[in-house]
């Protein structure tokens, strides 16, 4: 079986790798995704959706749609084998995105919601 190691790499309370169930360990993939910049990574510089240059950018109904586009083709780019993404929904307050992904787990046919902000609280 393959381990699936926790997001924000932890070690668990016997001193090992931390493992998470496989809804949490997507979670953390997304987060991966949507918080990881393009040219982040040196071996794979084209990972990321963009998501933070976005934040401070005016707010407007331009800005929510260019948000839902960037996350919706980052996930399905880096995730379409593990996900189906549903639905992106984006709120933006001020200084703040907040990002609502619905999507269900492939393998499991389990529907989820999880909810990410950027720049403040939701």
């Amino acid at each position: 079986m393959t381990r699936l190691l926790h997001f924000p790499y932890q070690f668990d309370g016997r001193g090992r790798s931390r493992e998470d169930d496989e809804a949490s360990w997507i979670r953390g993939l997304i987060e991966q995704v949507l918080f990881t910049t393009p040219g982040e990574r040196v071996m794979r510089p084209e990972f990321g959706s963009g998501l933070q240059e976005l934040v401070f950018a005016p707010n407007s109904p331009e800005l929510a749609a260019t948000v839902q586009f960037l996350v919706q083709g980052a996930l399905q780019q880096w995730l379409s084998d593990l996900i189906q993404v549903e639905q992106v929904e984006v709120r933006s307050v001020e200084a703040s995105l907040t990002v609502t992904v619905a999507y269900t787990i492939l393998r499991s046919q389990e529907r989820q919601q999880e909810q990410f902000a950027l720049g403040g609280t939701p």
